[in-house]
């Protein structure tokens, strides 16, 4: 890329690429992204991008994936017999709201937020209802099954492993037609979007865990999302009357681009029982990724303790949670 300042973006933990902002003067700055890992195939790379690129062109808030010089929305390079995934995306306007210290924009009330958050991802769902891939991506239960969950989670946690497929188990009874399960995020949060904070349009990146799920989970992911808002009130009757005024008002947003059946919405505490699941998950598979012996620290401790317990909406109503240490347990052996 022949006269751009490029510069390596800092990665998070459990982060699966290496990214780098390209900028140049006069130019739309571009984000390069290197898939390294070995759990991707050329196809689910494709089928990534792939949606992108449909996402975009029926006027998702996304942030475009650029073809390559020849062409390509992916290239693939071998190298000292290791394969790299390449890819090109056009930088998102804004900043996310972490660079702008949690700050809204200047007179204009937090619930446009709220609203907007809603609305962006009722719009992706919409237009997901309409796709049909070339290049598919894999499904929920081609990662979340039992033979997986079995060879993942320690042996020393068996309530643990059973609460997981008993999970599974009724998940695997729920609707799945097109209105209610497709394409989605599966990481719908701040970290993943940036705000023009001129006009407050979000636009959307980092699909690299979508794949073919409820829409309610992208919901749900929403919903834990605002929980950070109120985190530190010590009265969990002013938690909850938040927690409803805040969903009220993402679902405000949600309606105002798709539908969806109150069968399903009704279904969000085990919505979040599902993010929980995929959040203790991650944080086994980053573990193992590393090479680390499993260990529970106080956040992974507590979400274990919700799942175990059947302590629904993430313990934050009920006297597990403690304001002054959110979402902390006491550490667990494994």
């Amino acid at each position: 890329m022949k006269g751009y300042e490029i510069k390596r973006v800092k990665a998070h933990i459990g982060g699966r690429n290496v990214v780098y902002t390209c900028e140049k003067e006069g130019t739309d700055s571009k984000i390069l992204r290197i898939a390294f890992l070995k759990d991707r195939s050329l196809e689910n790379v494709l089928g990534e991008v792939e949606y992108i690129r449909y996402l975009f062109e029926h006027g998702g808030s996304v942030s475009d994936v650029l073809n390559s010089r020849n062409g390509n929305f992916l290239e693939e390079i071998n190298h000292n017999d290791h394969t790299f995934f390449i890819c090109l995306f056009q930088k998102a306007k804004g900043k996310m709201l972490v660079e702008n210290k949690y700050r809204y924009r200047e007179g204009v009330p937090i619930t446009e937020y709220y609203y907007n958050c809603g609305k962006v991802l009722g719009k992706l769902h919409q237009i997901s209802k309409g796709y049909t891939p070339v290049h598919s991506r894999y499904s929920f239960f081609d990662k979340y099954n039992a033979e997986y969950i079995e060879k993942l989670i320690p042996g020393s946690l068996p309530h643990l492993k059973e609460k997981l497929l008993d999970l599974l188990k009724t998940l695997k009874g729920l609707d799945m037609s097109r209105e209610s399960f497709g394409m989605v995020h599966f990481d719908y949060n701040d970290g993943n979007y940036s705000i023009d904070f001129d006009n407050g349009q979000i636009t959307v990146y980092d699909f690299d865990n979508s794949c073919y799920c409820w829409y309610m989970f992208d919901l749900a992911s929403l919903w834990t999302n605002g929980v950070g808002w109120i985190q530190n009130e010590p009265d969990p009757d002013k938690r909850k009357k938040f927690m409803d005024d805040y969903f009220e008002t993402v679902l405000e947003g949600y309606k105002s681009e798709t539908g969806i059946e109150k069968s399903m919405l009704d279904m969000l505490p085990l919505f979040i029982e599902v993010s929980l699941m995929e959040s203790i998950v991650d944080a086994f598979e980053v573990m193992r990724n590393n090479g680390e012996n499993p260990e529970c620290d106080e956040e992974l401790s507590y979400l274990i303790k919700c799942l175990e317990d059947d302590i629904p909406y993430l313990g934050f109503f009920h006297n597990i949670y403690s304001s002054k240490e959110p979402f902390e347990s006491e550490k667990r052996k494994v």
